[in-house]
């Protein structure tokens, strides 16, 4: 299920249209699995061994129970590789291979802190709080999307966190087959193979032939597959990401191999996640965070990656699906990017892959074996390094990711000299300048373009490069206050430019963007902590 997160919380709602926050506002409290209608599959009393499952549904940091226990990973391992031929950051196989979906930590450190039971019994489903992963072809054709509430007469705009408002979304290849899930949060991924985007809807809808959704976001399919900091949501799920990634997909159940190639997705329920106080809400590679973490009472933050141990034992484990599932989870684990009610975990499956733990209804031996894998999952809190997709050294390139661009270009911008006009483009991150006599100078002080990212933020003293790459001889300016004060003025910076300063406390920042002149310009900005 998705809340709308904690980032994008204060930015985002002022900026709804009033027609869709009485929409949006009470589906976000509904998006539990199954926890507005309550409906089940094979369900069972709700007491001892036939609780049900619930049907629906690098510095890595430490939660709140401190002492860990240090073991040798089979991650170490050499990776199945047999029918695995599909290229890194393609449909079959998204991201790249020194993505964290595709890595594997080696001697990892595990918390000891357990996931207690709950409601129900651990599942892995697919389903109404799953997704299907749609596939357009070079042909389809366009498709606009808009906001919930909208009419003949009346549009309203889809809520697109990049572009810090809303806007009608037009995807350029829209496949025939696209059926988003059935619960409230009606996910839906296309994924578009000329521009390598995947495209990623919340509370998708078809109604009188027109599509609705109440969130768009947009992730690369050759990229990490996490958001980052200054591109902070890339995905309907809670943490900002698609919702396809890290699912169990429809070609890798069947394909004869020990373990699935990548690390899985999964959602605990409220006593198992982290509440923000005690520990964080969300860590590192998570960008955002259900913004209802208060209620937590758990101590696993959402972005977590959870392993079993090596010492797992798991000889008691005798379903062939689950015990591909427990290779997995010692091997690449799954990440922690979702919550659920009242299910200790879930792990998803793609829609219509035929994955089904329980075909002939309730068995309580399955559920007894999934309840042994709650109790034997731990929060990697450290790792010794990674491998990447390939079973390359990736220690470097994973490290990397956890300092990128904190700065981003969204608006709001305003004009502040000149006739052209300017727009923020998201899947470019560029202010984008039309053509116009002269030259045309944006202004932006709303630090809106300042990462939300809590784990990303450089503390003060820190020392940070702005670089500057443009086009159409645009030029960007930065200058920094603290408490008022103007601290730094980096005048204006052509391409290739750049600037070290050292970040202030209480830093507010206002952007000053100039268009080229006579023809088309662009300019985007880098802003990243210096080691």
């Amino acid at each position: 299920m998705t809340f709308l997160p904690v980032a994008l919380f204060p930015r985002l709602i002022p900026r709804l249209i009033p027609p869709l926050i009485p929409r949006l506002i009470p589906a976000l409290l509904c998006t539990a699995l199954a926890a507005c209608d309550g409906a089940l599959t094979h369900a069972a009393p709700a007491t001892g061994a036939d609780r049900p499952v619930q049907q629906a549904g690098s510095a890595i940091a430490t939660s709140v129970h401190a002492a860990t226990v240090t073991q040798t990973s089979a991650a170490g391992t050499s990776p199945d590789t047999g029918a695995r031929a599909a290229a890194f950051g393609t449909y079959l196989r998204p991201y790249a291979a020194t993505s964290l979906w595709n890595a594997r930590p080696v001697n990892p450190t595990f918390g000891t802190f357990v996931i207690p039971k709950a409601d129900y019994f651990p599942t892995v489903a697919s389903g109404a709080y799953s997704t299907g992963v749609f596939l357009a072809s070079t042909t389809d054709k366009p498709m606009t999307v808009v906001g919930p509430g909208s009419s003949a007469q009346h549009t309203v705009g889809v809520a697109d966190p990049d572009n810090n408002g809303s806007r009608d979304i037009t995807i350029p290849r829209w496949p025939a087959g696209v059926l988003p899930a059935a619960g409230t949060d009606g996910h839906a991924d296309i994924v578009d193979p000329v521009t390598k985007i995947i495209h990623s809807f919340w509370q998708l809808k078809q109604k009188d032939g027109r599509w609705t959704a109440a969130l768009y976001s947009w992730s690369k399919l050759s990229g990490n597959g996490w958001g980052d900091p200054a591109h902070y949501y890339q995905g309907a799920r809670a943490v900002g990401i698609p919702a396809s990634a890290g699912l169990i997909r429809k070609h890798e159940i069947n394909d004869g191999l020990a373990t699935y190639p990548h690390a899985l997705a999964m959602s605990l329920t409220k006593n198992g996640l982290a509440n923000g106080v005690r520990s964080p809400a969300y860590v590192f590679p998570a960008t955002s965070a259900d913004n209802t973490a208060a209620a937590n009472t758990g101590a696993i933050p959402q972005g977590a990656l959870l392993m079993l141990p090596p010492g797992f034992d798991g000889s008691a484990i005798t379903n062939p699906d689950l015990k591909k599932i427990v290779e997995t989870l010692k091997v690449h684990g799954a990440y922690v990017v979702d919550y659920n009610t009242g299910t200790p975990f879930v792990i998803y499956a793609e829609n219509d892959a035929g994955f089904n733990l329980m075909p002939k209804g309730w068995d309580n031996q399955v559920a007894s074996q999934l309840d042994l894998i709650r109790a034997g999952l731990r929060q990697v809190t450290s790792v010794q390094g990674w491998l990447d997709g390939n079973g390359n050294t990736a220690t470097a390139a994973i490290k990397a990711q956890q300092n990128m661009n904190i700065l981003s270009m969204r608006g709001p911008w305003s004009r502040q000299s000149g006739t052209g006009t300017a727009a923020y483009d998201t899947h470019g991150q560029t202010l984008s300048f039309d053509a116009a006599p002269g030259k045309t100078v944006y202004v932006n002080a709303s630090n809106a373009g300042m990462t939300p990212v809590t784990w990303a933020k450089p503390q003060a003293g820190t020392h940070v490069q702005l670089s500057v790459s443009a086009t159409g001889g645009a030029t960007l300016r930065l200058q920094v206050s603290s408490n008022k004060v103007m601290v730094h003025d980096t005048r204006d910076l052509a391409n290739g430019q750049s600037t070290r300063f050292v970040w202030p406390a209480d830093a507010k920042l206002t952007l000053t963007a100039t268009g080229g002149g006579a023809g088309p310009s662009s300019v985007r900005a880098s802003l990243v902590k210096l080691p």
